[in-house]
């Protein structure tokens, strides 16, 4: 009984075995021998298979399609970056150009900002110059003898004149309106209320 059931095993193939072993081996075993063969013949099978597709009417549509609208899509693809990276290149171009505009504007400012400070600073000593001047020759009036200081500031312009009569002590000013002629007197006394008054 042992014998029948291995006899039963052996005497049916499966259909499976049966067509790998009779169809399929063979075949890819043919296929693989006539690639061997054509390309020591110099054909490019892969080549002849694509121009016998494209002769095909079915297949020669859907493979030049297909590839043309892959190939298109990315020349526009490429098309657009590209002009995008122009576009961003001239972008760049401009706010550097601009940059170093501002970068300019900011330095002469700086300049111009050191240039005003320093003349600032020379008024501002010649101004302090001038009040030590100022004040030297109120002293000086102060210290001359009034019979002196009166005719002095007669020669003088009025302004002038005030100026230093505003600025010296009131005992000076005393005595050189007493060693003034009366309208000249009258005249600066005048001057001297109405600059006290404003």
């Amino acid at each position: 009984m042992v014998k029948t059931v291995e006899e039963g095993q052996k005497k049916k193939p499966n259909k499976l075995q049966w067509f790998l072993f009779t169809a399929l081996i063979p075949a890819m075993f043919a296929i693989v021998v006539a690639l061997i063969v054509f390309s020591f013949a110099g054909i490019n099978v892969f080549e002849k298979a694509k121009e016998f597709g494209q002769k095909v009417p079915f297949l020669s549509g859907l493979l030049q399609g297909e590839e043309t609208k892959t190939v298109e899509k990315w020349e526009m693809s490429i098309l657009e970056l590209e002009g995008e990276i122009k576009d961003r290149e001239t972008l760049i171009g401009q706010l550097q150009k601009e940059m170093e505009t501002k970068d300019k504007e900011v330095e002469e400012a700086m300049l111009e900002v050191e240039n005003l400070q320093q003349q600032i600073d020379d008024l501002i000593a010649i101004q302090e110059e001038n009040k030590r001047a100022f004040k030297d020759i109120i002293k000086t009036y102060e210290s001359m003898s009034a019979k002196k200081a009166a005719p002095v500031l007669t020669e003088m312009e009025d302004q002038e004149a005030l100026e230093i009569l505003t600025n010296i002590n009131a005992d000076s000013l005393a005595a050189i309106l007493e060693n003034l002629n009366p309208d000249v007197a009258a005249k600066y006394t005048e001057m001297l209320t109405s600059e006290a008054n404003n």
